[in-house]
């Protein structure tokens, strides 16, 4: 069977979602893209424009036929500068599917958690499909699934630190709890960050700076891509138990005196 990543009313052969900030220009972002073999683009819709034609615009780069197109509401401070965000990003007709932000603190980008769990509320009562970015608290994650939030996603570490996964019992005790997808979303540095992720049981793991800030991000897009793959085959296969003391590799019994 072939292993499909399930969010919400769509599957997907990739489970690695890419961003579109901090490339050069809009065509290292479609070279990028095209590397990383994904197939969700999450795009900041403060940032990023998509909205209007007659500018330079990443839709022309980015086929929404091909991709599909995840607005996200980076650089929110309030619950309701988020909604109208997603509102607007609906208006522009790339969706109803949504990473939702409301960021907390300017220095550490850690979530307003409140203010989150406020324009979740709003959001899925007006229809939109959504995905919060959330720091790595289970008790928020399951208030969040519990909601209608199409799944969660914790960080690794703070937006941009390549720092990996700071805090992997917390994630163990989110995935534990799950209903709904886990993905990684925030702090992924390299491609072993994001593999260690998907041997944990993450359904996905989000990434930007780690591909756009590398010193080639081509290649590095395409290291993360087989990373999220290792990373998931790895998961599923089982890995061997830990131990202190050695296990010959090869079997004593049957051996000749």
């Amino acid at each position: 069977m072939e292993d499909l990543f399930k969010l919400a009313e769509s599957s997907y052969k990739s489970r690695l979602i890419v961003g579109t900030g901090k490339y050069k220009d809009f065509r290292e972002t479609q070279k990028a893209i095209e590397a990383s073999g994904a197939e969700i683009v999450t795009v900041a819709v403060r940032r990023v424009n998509i909205t209007d034609p007659n500018k330079d615009n990443l839709l022309d780069y980015i086929n929404p036929k091909k991709y599909t197109i995840l607005p996200n509401t980076a650089g929110c401070y309030a619950a309701d500068e988020a909604v109208r965000t997603c509102r607007l990003a609906r208006e522009a007709g790339v969706g109803k599917m949504v990473k939702l932000e409301v960021i907390g603190d300017e220095r550490t980008l850690f979530p307003d958690i409140p203010a989150t769990l406020e324009a979740a509320r709003i959001l899925i009562r007006e229809g939109f499909v959504v995905l919060p970015y959330v720091n790595d608290d289970p008790v928020t994650a399951k208030k969040l699934q519990e909601m209608g939030c199409a799944a969660v996603m914790p960080l690794a570490a703070p937006i941009g630190s390549g720092l990996g996964i700071r805090n992997p019992y917390n994630i163990w005790i989110i995935l534990e709890q799950a209903t709904v997808p886990v993905i990684v979303d925030a702090g992924v540095g390299t491609a072993s960050d994001a593999a260690i992720a998907m041997e944990m049981g993450c359904d996905g793991v989000l990434m930007n700076t780690a591909i756009a800030g590398a010193k080639d991000p081509i290649l590095m897009a395409e290291a993360m891509k087989l990373a999220v793959e290792a990373g998931r085959k790895a998961f599923l296969a089982g890995r061997v138990p830990k131990k202190l003391y050695a296990t010959a590799s090869s079997p004593l019994e049957g051996i000749l005196g």
